[in-house]
This record gives structure tokens, C-alpha cells and sequence, in this order.
């Protein structure tokens, strides 16, 4: 599984993410992470919005619901035996 490391801030604060899935919609590339390998983790679904100076990507959470709803179900029929439920 592909790990991947974020920069949270100008500070350099890191956290590193798991891969679970990546996929591109309209254009737009979305990715479904998890902060460990477990089987029942919280995950996030994040944005890319476009890419920094050193050309690496800049991604955000996604915030809108339908949104949300629209790529998570996407991302479910990708891995197939994966039930994502949506909590605010």
C-alpha cells in the first residue's frame, strides 16, 4: 500500500497517510486515505486543487456533501468489499 506524506503547514508539520485508492473525476484527481492499514479506519477523501511551486500536489478534505456523496460512491464500487459511511 502506497504511503504518502502531507505537509500540514507552513511550520513543516507532516502526517503521513495510507493510499487506499486513487481515482480522477471530470478532470479532478481524488484520493482515499487512511491514517493507518486497519481494516475499520477512518478515512478521508481528499481534493487535489492544484500544485505548489516544487510541483508537488496540493490537496484539501473535501467539504461539499454532494461532493462527498459522489466520490465516496465512486471509491466503494473501486475497492468492491468496502462500505464508507459518511460522518460529519
Amino acid at each position: 500500500m502506497e504511503k504518502v506524506t502531507f505537509n500540514l503547514d507552513e511550520q513543516e508539520n507532516k502526517e503521513e497517510f495510507y493510499v487506499l485508492e486513487k481515482t480522477k473525476i471530470n478532470g479532478t484527481s481524488y484520493l482515499l486515505v487512511a491514517g493507518s492499514e486497519d481494516e475499520d479506519c477512518e478515512c478521508l477523501i481528499l481534493k487535489e486543487i492544484g500544485a505548489s511551486n516544487g510541483s508537488e500536489e496540493i490537496y484539501q478534505d473535501v467539504v461539499d456533501e454532494t461532493e462527498l456523496l459522489a466520490v465516496a460512491k465512486v471509491f466503494e464500487e473501486l475497492l468492491e468489499d468496502v462500505d464508507i459511511q459518511l460522518v460529519d
